[in-house]
């Protein structure tokens, strides 16, 4: 009798398992969804009602976000430290002029983590309108996490959730806000107020 030894039979086999090609596949394919979850699942308050929670004045003087909300607002989270909220600022400063018109209308323009001064002195003209959020508590409400990001508050209801830096100058960015403002009871200023 041939007593030549045997090569050793693979664990894969003794144990039933799976061939680890098969079973490297379907990990890469779970994490592969698990990936795209993480990716398209909403985050934040992209829809609902809008947080509260107090933003602070230049001289430090609490203010209950809510107050600050017309009937259709536009609620800004900015930065003087952030460069594309920086080159969205002036975009925006003309949405705002262009849409005083109406009564129903405002922005928000909220400095997170920001320097009181710098803040001010950037905006320019709107520099008093500036609030600040020096520890992140209103903006993580709404669900920020990155700046810039503008939501669309309608009746103290977040509609629309804008992130990274905008181009308030689209036209139909303008018409989608026009069309909150028109679907309403709002209408144009009486001409010289």
């Amino acid at each position: 009798m041939n007593s030549s030894p045997q090569p050793p039979v693979p664990e894969e086999s003794q144990t039933g398992a799976a061939p680890l090609g098969r079973q490297a596949r379907i990990a890469v394919a779970v994490l592969a969804l698990c990936a795209l979850a993480a990716l398209f699942w909403p985050r934040g308050s992209g829809t609902g009602k809008a947080p509260g929670g107090f933003l602070y004045d230049a001289q430090g003087k609490p203010t209950p976000v809510g107050s600050r909300l017309a009937p259709v607002t536009l609620v800004h989270f900015w930065a003087t430290w952030c460069p594309p909220c920086r080159e969205e600022i002036p975009s925006l400063q003309r949405l705002g002029r262009d849409f005083s018109k109406y009564d129903d209308f405002g922005i928000v323009m909220v400095a997170v983590a920001d320097e009181t001064d710098k803040a001010r002195i950037f905006l320019g003209n709107w520099g008093s309108m500036v609030l600040f959020d020096p520890n992140w508590d209103v903006a993580k409400r709404y669900g920020t996490d990155k700046l810039p990001e503008t939501y669309l508050v309608v009746g103290g209801e977040v509609v629309r959730k804008f992130v990274g830096q905008t181009d308030w100058d689209n036209p139909e960015l303008r018409a989608l806000i026009a069309g909150r403002l028109n679907g309403g009871s709002s209408g144009p200023k009486a001409s010289g107020t």
